[in-house]
């Protein structure tokens, strides 16, 4: 498996702002106007310190679901005068040394995610040892409170899950395949544990290698083959949808394409009907307020969800709605 190991210092030329308001309406258009072309120059909309933060992912190399979650958080570091750090790897001890990497650094914020809570579990409270607060995002839920981070923010892979088993009972669906591309991923375990929960029918577990598409595939369609029973295959992530697509056309299977996540090549098959249905997570959002929580922390001692997840999804999102996000997906913010 590819393993990287990359840091970057992350400056865009564009932001999100905070609307400046006046004691007049000349006032008022004064400010923004002002805000406007500080963020168009790519400078902070705030006069706080310098912060580092660090983002420390599970992804593997190629993932463009995690370019999604960068972007909200790049966003977000140039409107709070971040200097934003990334780096990732899909083994958990390796993902747990970048982690002590950052600690070394004496970075003022770290971003983590737990996919595999217990690999990550003293990374995480050397982290807080050392005086540097921790926000998760996107898988560990129900760890992150217990490690002590201050928030979790991301979706409940449970009850994403059941909203997948809804949905296919609405679609009269009878036998659903759950493909889980990365083994150890407790919140694949969580989705597709969440489908069998509160679908009518059947569902069926196939584990596949995630770093290799063409053996995904075969896999897929093999399965396809063996049991023409499958009227619903459910993959993980927004790359592998259309790699299961194209094993139902080889397979010759009706079996409807339903996926986790959302970017533009889902957004188009969506429209197109080659996919039935899609779980928006919100990765953006997740990005960009993991950025805001730690400067929050930093600046007012602010801590968001009273204790509980902050939740970004799950949002079915069908091909009528898709057209309205399509945009959105195409500039890499949905």
């Amino acid at each position: 498996m590819a393993r990287t190991r990359t840091w970057a210092t992350i400056a865009l030329t564009g932001a999100l702002g905070l609307s400046l308001a006046g004691c007049s309406s000349h006032g008022g258009q004064r400010a923004e106007d002002a805000r406007k072309a500080a963020t168009a120059q790519g400078r902070a909309a705030v006069d706080t310190p310098r912060w580092t933060f660090a983002m420390i992912t599970h992804s593997g190399d190629g993932d463009t679901f995690w370019d999604i979650v960068q972007s909200g958080a790049r966003q977000a570091a140039v409107k709070d005068n971040i200097d934003f750090l990334y780096s990732h790897d899909a083994n958990a001890q390796q993902q747990a040394q970048l982690v002590d990497a950052a600690i070394d650094q004496k970075v003022d914020g770290i971003i983590v995610t737990l996919a595999k809570p217990d690999a990550m579990k003293a990374a995480v409270a050397r982290a807080e040892k050392a005086g540097i607060p921790v926000v998760t995002v996107n898988s560990g839920s129900a760890e992150s409170k217990a490690f002590g981070a201050l928030v979790h923010i991301g979706q409940d892979e449970t009850i994403a899950g059941e909203a997948v088993g809804d949905e296919l009972n609405k679609r009269g669906r009878t036998k659903a395949l759950c493909v889980l591309h990365e083994q150890g991923n407790v919140g694949h375990e969580q989705r597709c544990a969440g489908v069998r929960k509160t679908f009518h029918g059947t569902v069926e577990n196939l584990y596949v290698n995630g770093t290799n598409m063409p053996d995904v595939q075969s896999a897929v369609e093999a399965r396809l083959q063996s049991d023409k029973s499958v009227d619903a295959v459910v993959t993980l992530g927004a790359p592998y949808a259309d790699t299961a697509a194209k094993a139902k056309a080889d397979a010759g299977s009706r079996a409807e394409i339903d996926t986790f996540d959302l970017n533009a090549k889902v957004a188009g098959e969506l429209k197109d009907g080659t996919l039935g249905f899609a779980v928006d997570q919100q990765p953006y959002l997740q990005g960009y307020e993991a950025v805001d929580q730690l400067w929050l922390y930093k600046y007012n001692a602010n801590a968001l969800g009273g204790g509980k997840p902050v939740l970004t999804g799950p949002q079915i999102v069908t091909g009528d709605q898709a057209s309205a996000l399509e945009q959105y997906t195409k500039r890499g913010t949905r």
